[in-house]
């Protein structure tokens, strides 16, 4: 098994609704899922964040209106035909193989398939597709054909199609989905056009393609909203021949666009053709595996981890840092609740602050920009603050149904989920969660917590006859109980979730020192006098919770939504004590086992020891684990007192999706709060990462099942390499015993960009292994490879560990001098030079590094800085394609060479003394063949994907010595 590749054997209809999720491709700014470009049945979907439309549907004889996140023109139909066979259509083939691949590692999705058709023909077909992660408004499509038996012309089309709708889940399916509208089509310099506008948001979209083939001329065709080239391509039996196709999308949402039509057509004739374009896209990810790295053992396991942050990462990437956007609960990979912004950034932003804060950052900020229409909210019903929506879309109103379908019964029943106003305290706690990683609160978000804070303290209300502030009128995290058996209206008094956080809240909101006096003191009162309900030991999940009645587990064995069983039974799930996911264990997530122990205490609430482990064994046995949210939080929960059951409850949250546990949901899209709570499962709880305002705790405790643990991470501006196994765990590579323990204040070395070419450098000098060294120097080799791979801030001791390991010195290791500033010592007399012959030139520039590239440019003589490496007694460097040393070192005439000059040098200026050595020969592109060899990483960054080699014909040197 590839832990890097999801693969799939055969074309099987049944299942494709689940291959389009897992394989949807994007790049934070707009998703297409993996449907095949020329099948009939396929649920074809591409989604951009943030665009939403709203329209009224009649049900149940009542108007009800619904935003859905809006499924926008279809880039991708390409089918093809041979003389005398029909269009490709795989349902209708006759298959000879068929196999389809996500490789996570480069995000792009592949497709192999050899298809016999009526007159004998065999066609084999390779496709490769990418939304571009380097260019988040390009994706393209390559088609590769090949006639195994045949030779004569083929006929292959491919189109644009407006002609879609929101219908990709059953259950909506009543309601209307037609979003698009005022439709228009054309052809411009060879490309071809779609435009459609959103119904009530007013939103225009814009897809614009271009088609490259070595087969000149096409043929445009029209129909309706939808709009095609059809090209020929004549195939030589045995020869492949190549058709790609590059899209580009544009909406009146971008930033920096005169109108989305010219902006799309612009996009798509510049882009490059789709080697380039997956070069920079490849290198686009690369950078985001070095910040999102997560190392487990195990590729059955490596592979769900990978999947899960790749699918993170395509909807939350760092393009959507800069875009009015949140967190979408089915990221933007299907219809499912309709594209709604719900709760599930509480799962996803802890493990994004520690690697992609500016992200978590621009995901706060969306939630800031609607705290007006929050505030309002609060207003006109009555409270202080800001009431934020269950559900929130495009403005921050409350886009939570009114009436929902049970497709247990078929009913249409009114929804009281907008009374789920825990919301505001996960968006507080998200708030604070992110000053805690980064160190740093915006005032906008101090104004956050602050306004969310003034609501709950409005919502608490002091009872008389108690002494004790209640809150009612709400619904906690469960979702199955929205009211009292037998109730008119909807709503519960005291949530015990919803009150303890509201007493966590009120405790930051004054630790920031935002409130005023008044505000102050009746904060401070509440953390001390909220109520509390307990019944058998433990917490009540809300006042009258003792009273409901025990449900007959048996009879509704394996039913993971009660509520909707019961229901279509005659029955209501509001009259028993079962849950859908956690809802009192909620506090167990959130708040570890002191904080809530001190806020429980500081309520005057005496807990004893015995409290949490038997409120989590109470509440997990009347729990139905409805959502796959639940498995992530039990996980979690039972980590340190059952960590057989806790791996269960991981292993079913790890599997939610990739085997579809809810039977049909993934399909609709992912489950992206699940899947990141997998993630922060491994970061925060088995790791034991605690972030507290006086630094960085350690306390892991990893299950049996999990050998090593090992990622790199950001904390407050640093980056750390944390590793872990049941013995012990390593920052940057030096052990810790595993207790917890602060990082504040951890002399660290100066970071250089090429420690790790160094360190790579003097291992394969020596002949060794990663695993060689690390166990020399007493660290991981997860930890030397991370090294070896991108600029790293080691600690001196590992440092120095390192250095002896190698048998070299630190100072050479940091680049002999040459990283540090110059001497301030008297310098030598009488400097004396020395000329060095060819194998001492060789000793000194063999390490690699800086060096500076002479030739003679199109302007003149030009000097340029790049980072080398000595290949095989070559020189060789990394340029931009197209650039401008790309384009002075080619000649254009067959057997003509460019000649440059390479110099490397190391000087001390105030001691007078060093060595510099010149190579001279010619220069050329380094064929595909050897690039695997090639270590280079440009430390001045940008699109560099062009290997040049200079070989040497001349090396001179010379070093000056000081008496």
């Amino acid at each position: 098994m590839n832990p890097w590749v999801l693969s799939y054997e055969g074309f099987d209809p049944a299942s494709e609704g689940l291959r389009e999720a897992l394989c949807t491709l994007g790049n934070g700014r707009f998703a297409t899922r993996g449907a095949t470009p020329d099948g009939e049945l396929r649920t074809a979907g591409t989604y951009a964040a943030g665009c939403y439309d709203r329209l009224d549907s009649t049900i149940a004889g009542r108007t009800v209106t619904n935003e859905d996140l809006v499924n926008l023109p279809d880039w991708l139909p390409l089918t093809f035909a041979a003389p005398g066979s029909d269009w490709f259509r795989p349902e209708r083939a006759d298959l000879l193989e068929y196999r389809q691949e996500l490789d996570m590692r480069h995000g792009t999705l592949s497709r192999a398939l050899r298809r016999r058709d009526e007159a004998g023909h065999i066609t084999a077909v390779r496709q490769r597709r990418l939304v571009s992660m380097a260019d988040p408004r390009l994706a393209a499509l390559e088609t590769t054909f090949t006639a195994e038996n045949w030779s004569g012309p083929l006929r292959v089309r491919a189109a644009l199609d407006g002609r879609v709708t929101n219908s990709g889940v059953a259950r909506y399916r009543d309601l209307r989905g037609d979003h698009l509208t005022c439709h228009d089509t054309g052809d411009q310099d060879g490309l071809t056009w779609l435009t459609a506008t959103t119904r009530s948001s007013q939103i225009t979209v814009a897809l614009a393609s271009r088609t490259d083939t070595a087969t000149p001329g096409h043929q445009v065709i029209r129909e309706g909203d939808r709009i095609g080239t059809e090209h020929v391509l004549d195939l030589a039996q045995g020869e492949p021949a190549t058709l790609t196709k590059t899209v580009a999308l544009a909406t009146s949402r971008d930033s920096a666009v005169h109108d989305p039509r010219s902006a799309a057509i612009r996009a798509v004739r510049l882009a490059p053709r789709f080697d380039e374009l997956l070069a920079r896209h490849v290198a686009a990810w690369e950078r985001l595996w070095h910040r999102a790295q997560v190392d487990v053992d195990g590729p059955e396991l490596a592979q769900i981890v990978h999947l899960h942050v790749f699918h993170l990462l395509q909807t939350l990437s760092p393009h959507t840092a800069d875009l009015d956007v949140g967190v979408p609960a089915r990221g933007l990979h299907g219809e499912a609740y309709r594209g709604h912004v719900f709760w599930d950034e509480l799962f996803v932003l802890p493990w994004l602050n520690l690697r992609f804060p500016e992200t978590s950052l621009g995901l706060l900020r969306y939630r800031w920009r609607r705290l007006p229409e929050a505030r309002a909210a609060a207003r006109d019903a009555g409270y202080d603050g800001a009431m934020f929506p269950w559900q929130s879309g495009s403005d921050g109103r409350e886009e939570t149904q009114t009436l929902h379908l049970n497709p247990a019964s078929g009913r249409w029943l009114p929804d009281a989920s907008h009374l789920q106003r825990h919301i505001g305290l996960a968006i507080a706690y998200n708030v604070w969660q992110h000053y805690l990683a980064t160190g740093s609160m915006p005032p906008w978000c101090a104004e956050l917590l602050i306004e969310i804070a003034r609501f709950f303290a409005s919502l608490a209300v002091l009872d008389p006859a108690s002494g004790r502030y209640e809150i009612r009128g709400v619904m906690g995290p469960d979702e199955y109980h929205e009211r009292y058996p037998g109730a008119s209206s909807p709503g519960l008094a005291n949530n015990a979730y919803t009150n303890v956080m509201t007493v966590w809240l009120l405790s930051r909101a004054l630790d920031t020192g935002k409130a005023s006096p008044e505000e102050s003191a009746r904060w401070d009162d509440i953390t001390r006098r909220m109520r509390v309900d307990f019944h058998d030991g433990v917490i009540s999940q809300f006042t009258g919770y003792a009273d409901l009645l025990e449900l007959d587990w048996a009879r509704y064995r394996g039913a993971r939504r009660l509520d909707r069983a019961l229901e279509a039974d005659g029955d209501d799930v509001n009259r028993y004590k079962a849950a859908k996911q956690a809802d009192t264990l909620m506090l167990c997530y959130l708040l570890t086992s002191d904080e809530l122990v001190g806020i429980l205490n500081r309520l005057g609430y005496p807990v004893e020891p015995s409290l949490i482990p038997r409120m989590v064994g109470y509440y997990l046995d009347r729990t139905s684990h409805g959502s796959t949210l639940s498995a992530v939080v039990h996980a979690w929960v039972l980590s340190r007192s059952d960590r057989a059951r806790s791996w269960q409850y991981f292993a079913e949250a790890l599997f939610s999706d990739i085997k579809d546990v809810q039977h049909g949901t993934t399909a609709e899209g992912i489950h992206l709060g699940a899947m990141a709570g997998t993630l922060d499962l491994l970061q925060r709880c088995y790791l034991g990462l605690e972030i507290h305002p006086d630094g960085l705790h350690l306390n892991p405790l990893l299950p049996d099942r999990l050998g090593t643990l090992s990622m790199p991470i950001r904390f407050r501006g640093s980056r750390l390499f944390i590793d872990a196994d049941h013995r012990q765990a390593r920052i940057n590579g030096v052990a810790r015993p595993t207790f917890i323990t602060s990082m504040q204040g951890e002399p660290t070395m100066t970071a250089t960009g090429d420690l790790g070419r160094r360190i790579a450098h003097h291992r394969e000098r020596l002949g060794l292994t990663l695993e060689q060294v690390a166990e020399r120097a007493d660290m991981s080799p997860g930890y030397l490879q991370y090294l070896e791979e991108q600029p790293g801030t080691p600690t001196a001791e590992a440092m120095y560990r390192l250095a002896e390991a190698l048998e070299t010195s630190v100072e050479d290791l940091l680049g002999g001098g040459v990283d540090r500033p110059p001497s301030r010592g008297r310098a030598g007399t009488a400097p004396t030079p020395e000329s060095l012959d060819r194998e001492e030139c060789l000793k000194l520039i063999e390490p690699g590094g800086i060096g500076r590239v002479a030739f003679n440019g199109s302007h003149g003589p030009t000097v340029l800085p790049v980072n080398y490496q000595l290949l095989e007694g070559s020189i060789v460097f990394r340029t931009a394609s197209g650039g401008p040393m790309d384009q002075d070192l080619r000649t254009g005439l067959e057997g003509v060479e460019i000649k440059v000059g390479f110099e490397v040098d190391r000087i001390d200026e105030a001691q007078r003394e060093g060595w510099s050595v010149l190579v001279q020969g010619p220069a050329h592109h380094l064929p595909p063949d050897e690039l695997p060899k090639v270590t280079i990483t440009p430390w001045a960054g940008g699109e560099r994907h062009l290997y040049v080699r200079i070989t040497p014909h001349q090396i001179t040197g010379r070093r000056i010595h000081s008496l």
